[in-house]
Formats: C-alpha cells, structure tokens, sequence
C-alpha cells in the first residue's frame, strides 16, 4: 500500500454497492463494463438499487445522495481512507468506491454536482485491496441480519412512503390481472376496508418496516388523512431541527484551547486494561480524540451494549480532560452505578496522581461538605456521582468534560440543567440501549455518535434456556454453578414475596448461601449487599431487576429469572447482559409458571430462544432494544410522531429537516 496523489478531475462517477456479487469483481472489470452496467440501470432492478451514476452539471440532492450512499453499505468516517468509506462536510462529498482505485470527491453547488475528482490517499496492491474487500464481505454478513425487509412475517406492519402503514399479508407470486409484470413477485399490503397494493419485490424503495412505540393505525388506500399526518409530522420534524441546530449553532460560537496529545499518564492507563481493545473501542477513542483535538466543546454519545466496554471509553476521556488541566464529572442516575464507577476508577487509577471523589446520599452531611469545598478549590480532578451532583451548591473551579451515564433515565429538570452545561462544557454521554442505523444518519451530521457493536475478545455467548419452572431445574441449575465455583442471579421481581423466595431455596439447595436485593432497601444495605456478593461472601443474590442496571461481577455466570413472562424482551435481553462477562461459558434460565400462555408471550419467549445467537430472537430484541434507544434520544415528546408514520420514515424526514434548515454557510 502506498499513498497516491492523483488529483485528477472526472466527468462522472460509477459508485457501485458493497454486495457479494461486485466485492468479487476487480477495478478493470468495472471499467471494461461500464456500458453494460449502465445500460442494466435502465431495466434490471438489482442495477437499478445498487449503481449510482453521477456526472458534472447533474442535479442531485445532497441529502438524497447521502441516503442512497449509506444504503449502498458505505461507512460514514470523519476522513476517508480505506475502500468501503464516505465523508460528508459542508457541499462536499468523499468516497472511496469499492470499484475504484483511489478516493473520489464530489463537490456540490446547492443541489447541482460541480466537480468530481480523484484526490490524494491510499492505493492498493492487488493483495491489499482483496483483504480490504474480505473484511468488507464479513462486515455485510453481520448487516445483513438487520436489512429492513428480511424476515418479514405476515401480520408484520410496513409503511409506504405514498400510501401509508399497511399490514404485510406475504409474497403473492400472481395477480390474475392485465397490469401484472412478467415474471415478478410482489409484497402484498393490506390497507383498512379491505383495500391491497402490490408492490413488485426489487422495486420497494419506498417501503420500510414499520418501527413504533405502540400498534399502529392502519391507512386507507387514497386517503387524504395520511397526506396530511404527513404533514403534520413534518412540521413537528422542522421544530425539532431547528431545536436541533440551536444548540449547534451555540456550541458552535463556544471556544476552548485544543486538548494537548499528553499521553505518558494515559499510555499508563492503557497498559492497566485487562483486556484486548476491541475495534469499536478503538475506533470510539479515535473519535473523541479527534473531538477535543479541535476548538470547539465535544457532543459525542457512545452507544453499545451492556458489557461492550463503554465504562473505559468514559475513564480514558476523563483522563485525558485531567492531563489537559480540567476537572471532570461523571454523572450516574443511580446511586449504586454511581458507587461502582467510583470503584473501578479507584482499581484502575490507584498508583496514579489522580484525586477522585464520590459525591451522592451515601455520604454523611459533613463528607459532603468537605467534598463540596475541595472541588470549589481544584483540590479534586474527577468527582463522581448522582443528580446531586446538578444541585446549585456544587461548584467547580475549572470543569471541562461532563460524562452522563443513561441520561434517559434523569427527570425533565435534571436534563434541562444539563442542557444548559452542554453548551459550553466537553459532554460525553454513554447509551445502554444501540440506536436504529436511520436515527444515526439522521442525527450524524449534528450529534456525533459511536456505535460499539463489537463483544469483548474471548467473550462467549450466553447459553440460554426457556423451560417451565420445576424444582429440579431450579435446583439443578444452582448446583452446576456451584460446582465451578461461581455464583447466580436469582430475579424474582415481587418484593412482597422475595424473602419467601428465600426460604424456599435455601429448602431446595441448603449449601447455598443466599443474599437479597431489591429497590426499597437503604442505598447504605444494598451497597454493603452487593459489595458482599462481590467478595463471595455468599453464593446467589435474589434480586428484583434491580440488576438489569450497573452490576458488574464477572464471577456469577447463571441467572435464573422465575417468571420470565412480565418481562419485555429489551429488559430480558440487558439482564442476560449482566452474566457471561468472564472467560466461563454463562447459562441464563428463563422460566415460566404451569398456566397457559396468551400467543404473544409464546412468542416472546420463542425468540428469548433464540436470543443467544444472531438470529431472528436477537432481531427481536435488537429492535425492541433499537425502539427504546431512539426513544431516549429522540424524548418521550416525540413518541405520537414516530407511531404515526413509523421511526423509519420519521429519521428520514427529519434527515431532510436539518439539511434544509442548516445556515448556507454549513452546506457549502
């Protein structure tokens, strides 16, 4: 591989997508078959869905190019460097096609494309560039599972962009009538008074899964209403843009020094992580490095799964704001989370000039104030804590990095307070739940987000079981774990009845020692509990899903939740997140009672089934869990907009909405 420095100006571009079929073609195959490629636009779907043809003086919307781009596979990166990328600043456009042999640029003026040229970067041997395209191959295997049509079930909801939400009734491979095109099949919608549309499969562009909080209200074939809700959601999509690009525009007239590259003492930190990075860490960690490089305050939410590896994101961050002379904050909304970030700063940092300090109702009145007096006069770098650490009376003597921890789950004036200090402060918030890809490309070019998709290396899936509840399995589950050492959650999520619970396995397995956990105990009990736990001092913890939230014990390997139909997918799929964090294969049961289950529970606890792997159930929950974090992101204000037209169609209008009302001098 070497860097190239071609700068030579194009007439027109082929981008062709990241498919099995064109990764297995070379550069010259491209170029020998130009004519041919475009000649097949005109008449053959797959052409039609994954060839973009560009040329100087075209007019092509920017947003749309954008869209049709990330649709193609490309990965939107601050700066292009390997095949498979795209870039996106101002009326400027980079890619590297995967059918070219260097990256291209495309500049526009307002809508119309003004040039297009190869610009400088990397060229490839031809060993290089099939390595690069074999990652590519990997990388839409795993995609693939979350492609918007695949696994679409009759009784599933679908919107259509011209027409509204529908129900998808199946494949029909025959319509009996005149207008019927040879040899195609269709996705058949039902709409309300018994109305259908056929749309030929290939040609769907225009239909998505439907993504909502709630059941959705069916359309009626050429109504007006749903022309109107559309409408109406746009208007509400312009308000929040413009929300949106308020609190842009104020970070953008904010100012600070750049962070200096000061890295002895976080190189030092580095060497003290007991695992292997993982790409997305990596990558994360690139891009909050790029962030606080500039002059401008960093707005950056890190996403990713429970257990993924965000906590370490958020230390090293922290870590670098303190090398560069700034105190730092880490807000925590609950009191335990709180106390364990504190601990695992104090592991990780303790043979280091760090001064941490926890701040929250665990301190007595008196700590309190000391603690309070000693951030006031620099004397602390990294204080942690709950929403107290919003109260009026705390005050810093150089703040710069503010890290939140699940800031949906702070009330309405908690966020506002911290919208206030977003303005001028670095802000680093960390997500439990993974956002859909259409939210990310709506909200990418105002709110910087990463995604850590990637499990820890060596983690092994979570073994799980659905069974009905029986004592032998109970008891066989607590004594397997028992034998390896290790210890178990036992969720039972009644207070009323968990010391019974209690009693009845201690009865069943009388070599366990048994601790309990639930939301109504004294903060000062549950912690001492949960440290206890931590130190084995006793074998299983009968909790309530008190645990689905901030534990972290790499020694308990079994959880067993004894009624599994009161929980939702989402939720059972973060618990299950809690065990398996060690080199030990993890079991989760999840059991149900004797009496008959209603048809949606059944098929609930199908696709828990099936949650461990990548298959339909971790779909399911992948979406469930996708719903919940847009949710978050988006406000509970918005929920009525997204159920009318689905999060799909919502992300999409509101892409437009930002671009449309950016300052001019942001597009160009």
């Amino acid at each position: 591989m070497e860097y190239t420095y071609p700068d030579k100006t194009v007439q027109n571009l082929l981008i062709v997508a990241i498919t099995p079929y064109f990764l297995e073609k070379g550069n010259v195959w491209f170029e020998e078959n130009l004519q041919k490629i475009l000649a097949a636009r005109k008449t053959q779907p797959f052409f039609q869905d994954n060839v973009i043809f560009l040329e100087v003086g075209q007019t092509y919307p920017l947003t749309q190019l954008l869209r049709r781009i990330d649709e193609l596979g490309y990965e939107k990166v601050f700066q292009v460097q390997d095949l498979g990328e795209f870039a996106h600043r101002g009326g400027i456009v980079e890619i590297f096609p995967i059918n070219t042999s260097h990256p291209i640029q495309i500049e526009f003026k307002g809508n119309t494309i003004e040039y297009i040229h190869a610009i400088a970067g990397k060229s490839y041997t031809e060993g290089e560039e099939q390595k690069i395209k074999e990652i590519l191959k990997k990388r839409l295997k795993s995609q693939r599972i979350f492609s918007d049509l695949k696994g679409l079930k009759p009784g599933d909801y679908v919107v259509h962009l011209d027409h509204g939400v529908a129900r998808f009734a199946g494949i029909a491979a025959s319509l009996h009538t005149e207008y019927q095109i040879p040899n195609t099949t269709y996705y058949e919608l039902e709409y309300a008074a018994g109305d259908k549309l056929f749309v030929p499969v290939g040609l769907e562009r225009k239909l998505s899964r439907y993504v909502g909080f709630a059941e959705p209200h069916i359309s009626r074939l050429g109504s007006l209403l749903w022309q109107k809700t559309k409408k109406r959601i746009w208007e509400e999509v312009e308000k929040m843009a413009k929300q949106l690009l308020e609190l842009y525009a104020k970070r953008e007239v904010t100012m600070r020094p750049p962070y200096l590259a000061t890295n002895e003492i976080g190189e030092k930190v580095t060497a003290t992580f007991p695992y292997q990075e993982t790409p997305d860490q990596t990558k994360a960690l690139e891009d909050i490095k790029h962030d606080v490089s500039g002059t401008r305050p960093m707005d950056r939410i890190v996403c990713g799964d429970v257990g993924f590896g965000k906590t370490e994101i958020a230390l090293r961050t922290m870590v670098m704001a303190v090398e560069n002379g700034y105190q730092t904050a880490l807000l925590a909304p609950t009191t335990i989370l709180a106390y364990q970030h504190f601990q695992n700063f104090q592991s990780r940092l303790k043979n280091l000039p760090f001064r941490i300090a926890l701040l929250s109702r665990l301190q007595s009145k008196k700590e309190q104030r000391q603690i309070l007096s000693q951030i006031e006069n620099g004397q602390i770098d990294m204080v942690i804590g709950t929403h107290r650490l919003l109260s009026s009376d705390v005050k810093f003597r150089n703040l710069g990095l503010l890290v939140i921890d699940d800031e949906q789950r702070f009330g309405v004036k908690q966020k506002e307070k911290l919208r206030e200090m977003r303005a001028s402060l670095d802000v680093l918030s960390l997500s439990a739940t993974p956002i859909p890809r259409t939210l990310y490309m709506a909200l990418s070019s105002l709110k910087n987000i990463s995604l850590i998709y990637t499990p820890p290396a060596g983690r092994m899936p979570v073994q799980i079981a659905v069974a009905q509840r029986k004592e032998k399995t109970i008891k066989q589950a607590i004594e397997t774990e028992l034998k390896r050492s290790g210890q178990i959650y036992y969720l039972h999520n009644r207070i009323g009845t968990i010391e019974e619970v209690k009693k009845y396995l201690e009865k069943i397995v009388p070599s366990a020692t048994i601790g309990i956990a639930h939301a109504r105990m004294k903060e000062k009990t549950l912690i001492r509990i949960v440290d206890e736990f931590r130190e084995k001092k006793f074998d299983m913890l009968v909790a309530t899903t008190i645990i689905e939230n901030g534990l972290d014990l790499p020694n308990v390997n079994t959880l067993i939740a004894d009624d599994a139909t009161k929980l939702g997918l989402a939720q059972a799929y973060q618990i299950r997140g809690r065990i398996g964090r060690g080199a030990k294969t993890a079991y989760a049961y999840f059991l149900y009672g004797a009496r008959k289950l209603g048809e949606k529970v059944k098929l609930r606890l199908d696709a828990l089934k099936e949650a461990g792997e990548l298959g339909s159930g971790y779909r399911i929950a992948m979406r469930d869990l996708e719903i919940r974090g847009a949710g978050n992101i988006l406000g509970r204000e918005q929920s009525g907009s997204v159920n009318a037209v689905g999060l799909n169609l919502y992300c999409q209008m509101l892409s437009e909405a930002v671009e449309k009302l950016k300052p001019s001098d942001q597009k160009v």
